[in-house]
């Protein structure tokens, strides 16, 4: 065990001597110099009380200038942030490989540094050249961005160091970055910590909007350290089935704005496209009423959004285990629905198989999708159609009650504008004046009954 140091402080100065003596040797001072309580070697070198810089506090209405969101050039992107880029902010991107991150940064960049601000673009897993030929293929070649090709972020920040720092910094991808202080090769978790705290520390100091690119892992999360998520200020999800067009982007955390927000992208052979009205992208193809199909006004943020919701129903000989599949919603949430249908309404799927799909790969989570998959689900058992100009959405209880959701008359609002002509919900949802015939359901058996009645 380490042996323990006696120490004195000066009562007046409060200087720190090992020794005592009459006269301190600082302020000149006679018998001011009192013992202090032992301590070891270790606590010694590892005492944080002093030593250190005094922090200027602050207080919440202390005058200071607002900071002015920089536009992306992209509403869609925009709108996913909050409204923009904030000076000294840190944004963390993630997504499939292929499903084109690269693309809509580079879009942006070039969109950004045509409005006349200051870009740098910094690849570490292309060659400035094949950047260069991806840039004259989305017709960005005339933007004045600065690019670069390195994996040093020593290199990096002596570089940025001398110039005037840029309005917007990119880099592709944080697990490509390494630093010559850390051991471990680049993409390991301390090296991945430490570049992003490198790079962070200069866009906070510097007044500069950042944008990283991580990985992902096998299962869809964020590769690398679960605190890098934690330092960066905004972490976004570009998510989307690279067998479909659509690209949705999503924000998991938001500093400085909602995180429910959604912009979306259509891939075409020139880059990615915004989508003003995504509803018609996911109601494509619905042009002749079939059984076990059901419209549900989906809301993302603000943004209500219209998806089908498809449901197949297959008898199965007596004895042979029936199957469940689901595309694009909860798997659990259908077994329980199944079950209210089965015990609350009398209706028998026990003996089928029962395939549910979300049309244009749309991922939902609302549970206000109850009342859609219900009604798609009645409807395939029952072969009957639902009418083709009919919208569906509420939460159903395992009592078998049909419970109200949030924004209603926000949901029948956009579907009356969509030329949807009858809605079904919740009997005392606040609907507003939805522009359309709105029929309330208080119980599931009401839906059953309903979709058994149509022609």
């Amino acid at each position: 065990m380490a042996k323990t140091k006696r120490r004195y402080l000066c009562q007046a100065c409060g200087s720190v001597s090992h020794r005592w003596q009459g006269q301190c040797a600082d302020c000149a001072e006679w018998n001011t110099l009192v013992e202090d309580a032992p301590a070891s070697v270790f606590s010694m070198k590892h005492d944080l009380s002093s030593g250190g810089r005094a922090v200027v506090f602050e207080s919440l209405n202390a005058p200071s200038e607002p900071l002015v969101r920089l536009p992306t050039g992209l509403a869609e992107f925009d709108r996913a942030l909050g409204g923009g880029l904030v000076p000294g902010s840190a944004i963390l991107m993630g997504g499939d490989p292929g499903i084109g991150k690269s693309t809509l940064l580079l879009q942006t960049a070039g969109a950004v540094a045509k409005r006349g601000a200051s870009v740098v673009y910094v690849s570490g897993e292309e060659a400035a050249a094949q950047v260069r030929m991806r840039a004259g293929r989305l017709g960005l070649a005339d933007a004045p961005i600065k690019l670069a090709s390195s994996t040093s972020v020593r290199d990096l920040l002596t570089t940025l160091g001398t110039m005037p720092p840029p309005s917007l910094l990119v880099i592709d991808s944080i697990q490509t970055m390494h630093s010559d202080t850390i051991e471990g090769a680049p993409g390991t978790v301390s090296q991945v910590r430490g570049c992003a705290f490198e790079l962070i520390r200069y866009a906070k100091e510097n007044g500069v909007a950042m944008v990283l690119v991580g990985h992902v892992t096998k299962d869809g999360s964020i590769a690398g350290p679960r605190v890098l998520e934690h330092m960066v200020d905004v972490v976004m999800a570009f998510e989307g089935e690279r067998s479909h067009q659509y690209r949705i982007l999503r924000a998991i955390k938001n500093r400085f704005g909602a995180v429910d927000e959604i912009g979306v992208f259509a891939m075409e052979g020139a880059g990615l496209a915004e989508v003003g009205n995504p509803s018609m992208l996911f109601l494509s193809g619905r042009e002749e009423p079939l059984a076990g199909s059901a419209v549900f006004p989906a809301l993302e943020g603000t943004r209500p959004v219209l998806v089908e919701i498809q449901a197949l129903i297959v008898r199965l000989q007596s004895g042979a285990t029936p199957r469940r599949a689901v595309v694009g919603w909860d798997s659990g949430r259908l077994a329980m629905l199944l079950a209210v249908l089965e015990s609350r309404c009398g209706l028998n799927f026990s003996s089928a198989e029962v395939y549910l799909n979300v049309a244009g790969g749309y991922r939902l989570s609302d549970p206000a999708a109850d009342v859609a998959v219900a009604a798609a689900l009645v409807s395939a058992l029952a072969d009957k159609p639902l009418e083709t100009r009919g919208v569906w959405f509420g939460e159903v209880s395992l009592a078998g009650e049909i419970r109200p959701v949030a924004h209603a008359g926000l949901r029948l609002r956009e579907a009356a504008k969509l030329g949807f002509g009858h809605g079904y919900g919740p009997a005392d949802a606040d609907t507003g004046s939805p522009g359309l015939n709105y029929r309330g359901l208080s119980r599931l058996g009401n839906l059953v009954d309903r979709v058994m009645a149509q022609a």
